[in-house]
């Protein structure tokens, strides 16, 4: 039986130059070499260390790993995710630890592809959350915060160490998806959908100077943009946890 030809991956910033060749000075722009063979610039001779900050063409077999290890910083969006056909000798750092990775001095730039597939399966979905509704939410996650700072102190407090009867706790619920991450080969998807929720917040608040409030809609942001990188694999029970249902609904009024 055939095996499958493995699909290789470099992601890029938005002019398509690879982030560590530009700072190297040896530009390779992979937008215009579409179809052609490239020859790295400035390569190793002692295969496969860093000799100078670019040393070989990286990529990776899994696309929710392709945002690692890339230069790119700070984390922003969007990215170009390329398909690219390593060619000549390649090598890794190591097959126990980055089986997922190759390195080579030589690539054909096969293709562009469609660049939320770094974030995962829920790639489309996660950017739809991050640009579209965390800037909303967290306007008024801040705004509850503001409102009663002791009450949600502890509410948040709650949340993250306890949970509740219909979800886990925030923390729990934090360790399960980064377990899930690591498993499915997204580890660094689930790190730039963190930082770019972050960054929704901060665009969000820019105005505001009330930390505790940036930092508990952080949080909601992380969790609510993890959860939809998640959607399809976890039940409610985690989900849940993960957006922290609950702390968005008013504190019951206790009778006298």
């Amino acid at each position: 039986m055939a095996r499958k030809p493995v699909t290789w991956y470099i992601a890029t910033p938005a002019d398509g130059i690879i982030e560590m060749s530009r700072e190297a000075g040896t530009p390779v722009n992979l937008s215009v070499n579409v179809g052609k063979v490239l020859d790295h610039p400035n390569p190793c001779r002692n295969k496969w260390y860093d000799e100078s900050h670019f040393s070989y063409f990286r990529m990776v077999k899994r696309v929710g790993e392709a945002l690692e290890d890339t230069g790119i910083w700070p984390v922003t969006w969007p990215v170009r995710l390329w398909i690219v056909e390593p060619l000549g000798e390649t090598g890794n750092w190591s097959q126990r630890y980055y089986p997922y990775r190759l390195l080579s001095h030589q690539i054909r730039v096969l293709e562009e592809t469609d660049a939320h597939r770094a974030l995962g399966p829920a790639g489309r979905d996660v950017l739809n959350v991050i640009q579209q509704e965390i800037p909303e939410w967290a306007v008024r996650w801040a705004a509850d915060w503001d409102a009663d700072p002791e009450g949600m102190r502890e509410r948040k407090w709650d949340w993250e160490q306890c949970g509740g009867p219909t979800c886990g706790s925030g923390r729990w619920a934090d360790s399960v998806a980064m377990s899930a991450s690591h498993a499915h080969r997204e580890s660094a998807a689930q790190t730039w959908i963190e930082r770019l929720a972050r960054n929704a917040v901060d665009q969000a608040l820019a105005v505001t100077d009330a930390s505790m409030a940036r930092c508990y809609a952080y949080s909601r942001a992380t969790g609510c943009a993890v959860a939809t990188q998640h959607q399809a694999r976890f039940e409610p029970y985690v989900l849940d946890a993960l957006r922290g249902v609950g702390l968005d609904s008013p504190v019951p009024v206790v009778a006298a």
